[in-house]
């Protein structure tokens, strides 16, 4: 007589890098696609090999203004995700969380000046460093600003909900970019 074998179908348990992934994604798809006021121009979710970190990154910006981008950055370590999946105790699984701004100015001393304080009032909390970019040895017409914000705590299911008003905060920082570049 010949046994049966009890099946087991084990489920995906996603780690807190893919729920917040993916609310992320939901949110700034519908803003994209349902409710029109932006465009996304960029997605990325990458796996870095030699370190087994991850990072996913969303680029948009405001309808007819693609001249100045917003970046939704989220990223895991190998130490996060193994703490998770092993349920260690004492862990704290969560992501590192960053928020990219994009323009390019032909007057980057006085931008940069505006910009710094707009992004430190949205986020007084936050750590916000800016990039100049142009090229060496070119007498630049104009040049890339770039205006990060990072979120000094690792962000996790807890802030879910927060999802939606920091998105709709970034669409806010982007129309008053725009105002400070016209």
């Amino acid at each position: 007589m010949k046994k049966k074998r009890k099946q087991v179908c084990d489920m995906f348990d996603p780690t807190v890098y893919d729920n917040l992934k993916v609310a992320f994604e939901n949110y700034l798809y519908d803003l994209d696609n349902l409710d029109e006021s932006i465009h996304i121009t960029h997605r990325r979710d990458q796996l870095e090999m030699a370190s087994m970190s991850r990072e996913f990154t969303l680029r948009f910006c405001l309808r007819d203004h693609a001249a100045i981008t917003a970046e939704v950055v989220l990223k895991s370590s190998l130490e996060a995700i193994a703490a998770e999946i092993l349920e260690m105790p004492d862990s704290h699984p969560g992501c590192a969380l960053e928020l990219r701004f994009g323009l390019v100015t032909k007057e980057p001393d006085s931008r940069c000046l505006d910009i710094q304080q707009m992004m430190q009032e949205n986020w007084p909390d936050q750590r916000v460093v800016q990039y100049i970019h142009y090229i060496f040895g070119e007498n630049p017409i104009s040049f890339n600003v770039s205006a990060s914000v990072y979120f000094e705590r690792h962000v996790n299911e807890e802030q879910m909900h927060d999802i939606p008003a920091l998105c709709d905060h970034m669409v806010h920082a982007l129309n008053k970019l725009i105002m400070m570049h016209e």
